[in-house]
């Protein structure tokens, strides 16, 4: 449980990196990773079973997480298209904005 927060700290602090050297597509990268880790505390919170891939995440997010699934839903097409397209500091930057405000939110539930 602790390694899953180290490990999203991680990517976070990674995405800071990123974006301060305008690498747009790895800060996008790296905070969705955040997100995905966060998301993961959070499942395992509720259930006590961690995700095995994005389908299963997305599954146990929609269920038991709604308001979190209709927002990472709309990113992780972003964070798709990192890995094929040019991205721009503004896509970089929504993802980080909910990485930020998913850090929160598991804050508030340790």
């Amino acid at each position: 449980m602790k390694e899953i927060l180290e490990n999203a700290e991680e990517f976070f602090d990674s995405g800071e990196d990123n974006i301060k050297k305008r690498r747009w597509n790895a800060a996008v990268s790296d905070f969705f990773k955040s997100i995905s880790n966060f998301c993961d505390y959070l499942i395992y919170k509720e259930m006590r079973i961690f995700p095995k891939n994005h389908n299963e995440r997305f599954e146990f997010l929609k269920k038991y997480f709604s308001d979190v699934y209709d927002e990472i839903v709309v990113l992780f097409k972003t964070y798709r298209d990192s890995y094929n397209l040019r991205l721009k500091k503004e896509d970089a930057e929504a993802v980080r904005e909910y990485a930020f405000k998913l850090k929160k939110i598991v804050r508030n539930k340790k």
